[in-house]
């Protein structure tokens, strides 16, 4: 076993110290990175420390730029490699290194180098349109893409048609062409990231998981799929897989302030202690409030006025008060009495849940808000861009409005399932970038 492991890192050693540096080590650096991360860690020390000490060899630059970006040390690799100007493949990941770093721009001004410099044409040209299109120039994107009919058999050419698509707001057809582009590359991280996040987004939440777990399986990682498999990992309670993902963000980058919250809360969950009995009362009661109340002998004016009412089980009546049920159409005092006293047979009493359960129209409560303040409150939740954990707690709650969503209090925010801490800080800042705070803030 010991002999296994250091021809092992022997070849991660060859790799790297390669005189002939280019595409088929590289290929194969990506091959071997998830078992030999260390090792090429260790290496790229090596290179940093003989680059700072003044050799200037430009193959060694290469070498410890293309290793930083593997190892998603993105300003590492920008710094490395921008000292190789006018290079072919130096230029081409400096520009996979510049879009990673969301500086759009200037990627695509270096893959236009790349292509200049002789690297392959085709790629250049789609990676130069993906960059234009993230930085907002649609139109120079679909200009790019247009002037390539020969690239439409390549995975890349798919991914970047499907890009242009959502930004369009054609869902089904981005869709199509993210779906096309896996069948030409299993492999393309970047498609399958979009298409595990359109199934997030539509609750299919295992085939986002397989899809996210297929989009890691090579580098570069991204700390998006790393972050958004750990949520969906910790939403199906599977908390060793989520902390294994936020540590591996924090491998990745030490200063990453969510992924170190979003540890920290698994590791907080893992000390809480679980009231048995407290679960099992909430089980019980959970089933004596979904008992229809047609299992009651009840009069038939009171029949019909819960009917009227949709008033369908015990749950129903204890989000409803006295004044409620007296308000509809022939209720009166004797049917009331009759109510309650089926309530008090299970334990129950009207009105009892209406402070817990009740939605709040937060657009609603003030009778003298203007048209702008109603606009504002009757915005779709979904405008604050919230990150996928809050996301979800939202769709449990029900909560689709921001006015629904500031009527709500800090702790009935906590009390959805892994929502936390993080989660409840990142709504209030969203609220506040807005003018609102939640209720009782």
């Amino acid at each position: 076993m010991a002999t296994n492991t250091m021809d092992e890192a022997v070849n991660v050693r060859s790799l790297l110290g390669s005189p002939n540096f280019g595409m088929e080590q590289i290929q194969r650096l990506e091959e071997v990175l998830g078992e030999h991360t260390s090792e090429i860690r260790q290496e790229l020390r090596t290179l940093e420390d003989e680059l700072s000490e003044g050799d200037k060899s430009k193959v060694k630059a290469l070498k410890a730029g293309v290793a930083a970006f593997l190892l998603g040390d993105h300003a590492s690799a920008r710094d490395i490699l921008s000292r190789l100007s006018g290079e072919a493949l130096p230029q081409y990941y400096l520009g996979h290194v510049l879009v990673s770093l969301g500086r759009f721009r200037e990627a695509a001004e270096a893959y236009q180098r790349a292509e200049e410099a002789g690297h392959n044409q085709a790629m250049c040209k789609l990676l130069r349109a993906g960059a234009l299109r993230a930085s907002g120039d649609l139109e120079s994107a679909e200009k790019l893409l247009a002037k390539a009919p020969d690239q439409a058999s390549l995975a890349e050419y798919c991914f970047q048609k499907g890009c242009l698509a959502s930004d369009r707001g054609d869902t089904f057809g981005a869709v199509e062409f993210f779906e096309r582009a896996v069948d030409m590359d299993p492999t393309h991280s970047e498609a399958l990231f979009w298409l595990a996040g359109e199934n997030c987004l539509r609750g299919n939440d295992d085939e986002a998981i397989r899809l996210y777990e297929q989009s890691l399986s090579r580098p570069p990682l991204h700390l998006g799929a790393l972050m958004n498999l750990g949520l969906l990992y910790e939403d199906h309670d599977n908390f060793a897989a989520a902390a294994f993902c936020f540590r591996k963000v924090l491998d990745i980058d030490p200063l990453h302030e969510r992924a170190r919250l979003y540890l920290r809360d698994i590791d907080a969950a893992h000390d809480m202690y679980y009231d048995e009995d407290s679960l099992k009362n909430q089980a019980r009661l959970k089933q004596i409030l979904e008992i229809p109340v047609t299992d009651f002998e009840l009069s038939v004016r009171a029949r019909n006025c819960l009917q009227k009412m949709g008033v369908e089980n015990l749950g129903d009546l204890t989000r409803l008060s006295e004044q409620d049920l007296l308000s509809g159409k022939n209720f009166g005092e004797t049917s009331l009495q009759e109510i309650k006293e089926m309530m008090e047979s299970k334990g129950l009493r009207l009105g009892q849940s209406i402070t817990k359960d009740r939605p709040r129209d937060y657009a609603f409560q003030n009778e003298n808000l203007s048209p702008q303040q109603q606009a504002l409150l009757a915005r779709p939740v979904a405008d604050l861009n919230l990150s996928v954990r809050a996301r979800k707690c939202m769709s449990r709650l029900n909560i689709t409005t921001v006015g629904e969503l500031a009527g709500r209090t800090a702790d009935e925010l906590l009390e959805s399932k892994n929502f936390g801490v993080t989660s409840l800080n990142e709504v209030r800042a969203k609220l506040t970038e807005i003018g609102l705070r939640l209720r009782n803030e």
